[in-house]
């Protein structure tokens, strides 16, 4: 049996980054990054003050990203989650367990009570992770991402406490 593990952002990242930068992967984002923008947001990941970034490891070989950071939502702070999975890899509920593992890490925490997400409404995969993986949806925003671009998003959000948080599986609130 796999089981797929989170590890801190690291120097692997970086090519993990330039591996996930094409257009199959970033067409709801905004499309693919320069080289230096792609070192960029590495150098980001590998700095963060708040939040943290982690790689989606399966049988030792890393498989994708995820990790949330603070922001202003609805008048409050809350997490914002992201995620990719390599192509190679998706199809297999990756995707959900890297975002349910994120989740129970911003859960301990704690500077938190809501985890959002906010897919394109056009992307029918990424919305199904949020479902997936116990969001509720929220309904539908206008989102900026990338930053000057706004897009028309789904806000998923997942309560980060609840008395199955600790046992590391995030319920949503009712």
């Amino acid at each position: 049996m796999t089981s797929l593990t989170l590890a801190p952002w690291s120097e692997q990242g970086l090519d993990l980054l330039h591996r996930q930068n094409t257009t199959e992967l970033t067409e709801h984002i905004g499309g693919p990054e320069t080289a230096e923008q792609v070192r960029r947001r590495h150098e980001k990941y590998l700095g963060l003050d708040e939040g943290r970034m982690f790689l989606a490891v399966l049988d030792g070989r890393v498989v994708g990203s995820v990790g949330y950071w603070p922001r202003e939502w609805g008048g409050q702070r809350v997490y914002e989650t992201g995620y990719g999975i390599l192509p190679e890899h998706q199809g297999r509920g990756l995707a959900v367990e890297a975002v349910r593992l994120c989740a129970a890490e911003a859960g301990r925490d704690g500077a938190s009570p809501w985890l959002h997400a906010f897919p394109s409404v056009h992307h029918d995969a990424s919305n199904a992770v949020c479902r997936k993986a116990g969001f509720e949806l929220a309904g539908e925003c206008e989102f900026e991402y990338p930053p000057g671009h706004l897009m028309r998003s789904n806000d998923w959000r997942l309560a980060l406490t609840g008395p199955d948080t600790a046992r590391g599986r995030a319920v949503p609130r009712g």
